[in-house]
This record gives C-alpha cells, sequence and structure tokens, in this order.
C-alpha cells in the first residue's frame, strides 16, 4: 500500500516493457525518480531499477481474468495508480485477403480487446481516485494507414475510436486520456519478434501491399524515430497541466498525418453538397 516515499512520485503501470518504446519509456521514468509498474508476457524483463521503484508482473493480454488481476496486483503495491500506458502489442503485415481468420482474432485479441480490458479493470480505481492519465500507444497507422497493414490499422483504429470518446467520458472525473501515435521508430517492431507476416501471398497484390512491406524491410535499421526521444515526449505529455488528445510522434508521422487530413479536407469539400442533400428538406 502507499508509503510517505512514494507519496511524491507518480506511479506508472506500463504495459509490455521488455523491448522497444515501453522499455525505453519505463528506463526514463525510472531514471527520472518515478515508479514503474511493468508488464511482460514472462514477467521478467531487463531494466535498471531497484526494488522500491520497479516491480515488473506477468500478464497476457488475452486472458481478462489475468488483466483484472494484475491491474489490482499493481494498484495494491502503492495504493494509487497515476499513468497506465498500454503499449504491449504486435503488428500483423499482408494484404487483408492473405491474412487468415485467426490471424485476424488473435490481433484483435491482444491489440484492441486486451486494451480495453486493461483500461475496464483500472477505472474503478481512478474514478476513486478522481484522478490518472491514461496513454494509448496507437500507431500512425491508426491516422494514416498504407497497404499492407489494413487489419493492424483496424486494430489501431479501434483504439483510436475507444479513447476519443472514452476522453470525453472521463474528462469530468479528472481522468486524462492521450493517443500515441508514432511513426517509424528505431526498435525491433519490425523483427519477427513484434511482427507477424501473413504467409499466404497473392500475386496481384505484390504492386501495393507487397511494396509497401518492401519499404518497411527496407528501411529496417534506419528509422527516424528515437525511442529514447519518443520516451522524453511522452514523459512532457504527462508533465503537461493541458496534455493533447493526441501526440503524433516523428517527422514521417507528422507528414502522413497532414497528408491524410488534406486529403479529407479536399474530399469534404468536394463532396460537401451531395453530403448536405441528404437532410430532410424542413430541417434546412
Amino acid at each position: 500500500m502507499s508509503n510517505a516515499k512514494s507519496e511524491s512520485k507518480k506511479i506508472w503501470l506500463i504495459t509490455g516493457v521488455s523491448r522497444g518504446l515501453g522499455k525505453a519509456l519505463a528506463q526514463a521514468v525510472l531514471d527520472q525518480g518515478d515508479i514503474v509498474i511493468g508488464t511482460t508476457r514472462s514477467g521478467k524483463a531487463d531494466i535498471k531499477g531497484d526494488s522500491d521503484q520497479l516491480k515488473i508482473l506477468g500478464l497476457e493480454l488475452t486472458d481478462t481474468a489475468q488483466i483484472s488481476q494484475t491491474v489490482e496486483a499493481a494498484y495494491q503495491l502503492h495504493g494509487r495508480l497515476d499513468v497506465i500506458v498500454n503499449n504491449a502489442g504486435y503488428g500483423l503485415l499482408g494484404a487483408i485477403e492473405e491474412s487468415s481468420d485467426e490471424e485476424m482474432k488473435h490481433l484483435f485479441d491482444v491489440n484492441f480487446f486486451g486494451v480495453v480490458q486493461l483500461i475496464k479493470a483500472a477505472l474503478p480505481r481512478l474514478r476513486q481516485q478522481r484522478s490518472g492519465h491514461i496513454i494509448n500507444i496507437s500507431s500512425i497507422a491508426g491516422l494514416a494507414p498504407m497497404a499492407g497493414s489494413g487489419l493492424y490499422a483496424a486494430a489501431k483504429f479501434a483504439v483510436e475510436g475507444v479513447s476519443q470518446s472514452l476522453a470525453q467520458e472521463v474528462e469530468p472525473l479528472g481522468i486524462k486520456v492521450t493517443l500515441v501515435e508514432p511513426g517509424a521508430f528505431r526498435t525491433d517492431f519490425l523483427s519477427d519478434r513484434s511482427i507477424s507476416n501473413s504467409p499466404a501471398k497473392i500475386a496481384d497484390y505484390l504492386p501495393t501491399s507487397g511494396e509497401a512491406l518492401q519499404h518497411l524491410a527496407d528501411i529496417t535499421g534506419k528509422q527516424l524515430g528515437d525511442p529514447t526521444l519518443g520516451a522524453q515526449a511522452i514523459i512532457k505529455v504527462v508533465e503537461a497541466d493541458n496534455p493533447p488528445l493526441h501526440l503524433v510522434m516523428g517527422s514521417d508521422a507528422l507528414e502522413r498525418t497532414r497528408a491524410n487530413i488534406q486529403s479529407l479536407t479536399g474530399i469534404l469539400n468536394d463532396w460537401q453538397e451531395v453530403s448536405k442533400s441528404t437532410d430532410f428538406r424542413e430541417m434546412s
């Protein structure tokens, strides 16, 4: 439970701290003196921190009962949770038609339903506290998807949608929500430890999804994003008095997001008369 030593420090619950952005964020939080409760599937992580500052819990995001137990165990360690970072997840690459039903279901079980279940498990405590900040790690794919990652993008779109509604529901309760939408970061996310490639390949999709996947293979190890700097950006958001709902991370992600907004604005302008033509005439 809570003690005087931890009262002045933020308590962070971060999922998926074994590698990548999650590990970088956990280490950065520890280095600034806050407390991290991290989760990995194995219950182990190579992170530097003493036992007063760092605790690693095992968590399988497809196990709803374990999610509830882990969140409650995390809360009991210090008597509160200040920041919850839904970071754990993985990618699925390939044309939509190439993906199997099993691949699609497991992707959503981890990347969407696991996230929602963890949020639901934490909300009673956060509501009781009348405080807390939920950080959901999305992706540029959740704002401006490319060919070859349609189902991964769909899962991130779902995280985007639930987070935007959640932010409105919990704002009067003192709880904040931020979506983090990274571009390509120099982690092992594009390796087979974090990415699943649909084995079925259809030649007709080589010029679209095939080309997109080749681009990802070509930039592996040369991605623009620095996970250490990404961690600092997330910390800056948590420390802000008025944190944003969206944090787009990386110049590549910024460029894709702006291009997508420009495209959508053009479509809205081109089709606005048709859009307005569907209203009942007496309402006009």
